[in-house]
């Protein structure tokens, strides 16, 4: 695999709209990164779910989520966003976080202004930080990276407990603070994503989660409101979860896979997908007569 990247600050200075699977682990993101995607989204939620089986409550530490990272970035091609959730504590671990996530690969970091531990941006019972609290975590990060083609994504979780107005106040702080795009979580309607669109002349994240609080839309539509990057953290494991809950259950009812109707990547393919055709050439140049 290359080395060499293409550099996501670039893209976000071309026209269109930036849709960003959802990816895990290396079965999801070898199969995103192989599809022509501009840019994949590491989601805390499905690394916590895959890595710990937990929930996305900030039960992940720093190490864990960073070694995903690093997995992830330097298994692929396609430009790596990362969810950075609080920092992972006080502003030297925001500090530490940034710099970690650059070293590892990732082109773009996202901080959220949630207490600490947080939880999933579309699930009740979050709580925010002080609007000051929440600008200092994004000047820190704004500080700490080492080049200025990493984008630090400033996320308020205001709009569920505070109200959109609150929301949209957080976002001015945030790019006072050194912001390079802004992500205002869980809009409730398309009147209130097109009153964001209209307020900011940023790149701004919609949160495209199936059964979330915010409307779910299409390219031409998110376009039109004024987004810049679509992210679908939760697409790969649901679909994901609908696959094997159903085959797991052909299995307990029949004894077998066999008669299973719904589709299956071909194993010869996979195997080239997880790399096995080095292997195979290695195994050729190098065994034993």
């Amino acid at each position: 695999m290359s080395n060499t990247k293409k550099k996501l600050s670039a893209r976000f200075r071309e026209p269109g709209l930036i849709s960003a699977p959802g990816v895990f682990d290396m079965i999801s993101a070898r199969i995103a990164d192989a599809m022509g995607f501009d840019a994949l989204y590491m989601t805390g939620y499905g690394v916590v779910a895959s890595h710990l089986g937990l929930p996305d409550a900030g039960l992940a530490s720093y190490t864990e989520m960073v070694g995903r990272v690093r997995q992830i970035a330097q298994g692929t091609a396609t430009p790596l966003i990362a969810d950075g959730d609080t920092g992972y504590g006080g502003l030297l671990n925001v500090d530490f976080t940034v710099r970690g996530y650059e070293e590892a690969g990732a082109q773009a970091i996202q901080i959220e202004d949630q207490e600490y531990p947080k939880k999933c941006g579309h699930t009740p019972g979050r709580r925010v930080v002080p609007i000051a609290e929440a600008a200092r975590r994004i000047k820190v990060a704004a500080d700490a990276r080492a080049s200025k083609d990493f984008l630090i994504i400033a996320r308020t979780d205001a709009r569920t407990a505070l109200g959109l107005d609150e929301a949209l106040r957080r976002g001015e702080a945030f790019l006072k603070a050194g912001a390079d795009i802004l992500f205002i979580e869980s809009p409730e309607s398309e009147a209130e994503m097109e009153r964001i669109g209209r307020t900011f002349d940023v790149p701004l994240v919609a949160n495209m989660v199936e059964g979330g609080r915010t409307p779910l839309l299409g390219r031409t539509e998110l376009e039109k409101l004024g987004f810049k990057l679509a992210i679908f953290p939760a697409s790969g494991f649901l679909a994901m979860g609908a696959a094997l809950r159903s085959v797991y259950g052909e299995i307990l009812s029949t004894g077998s896979s066999k008669s299973w109707s719904g589709e299956m990547y071909p194993f010869n393919d996979f195997s080239r997908l997880m790399g096995f055709e080095r292997v195979w050439a290695f195994e050729r140049e190098h065994a034993e007569t």
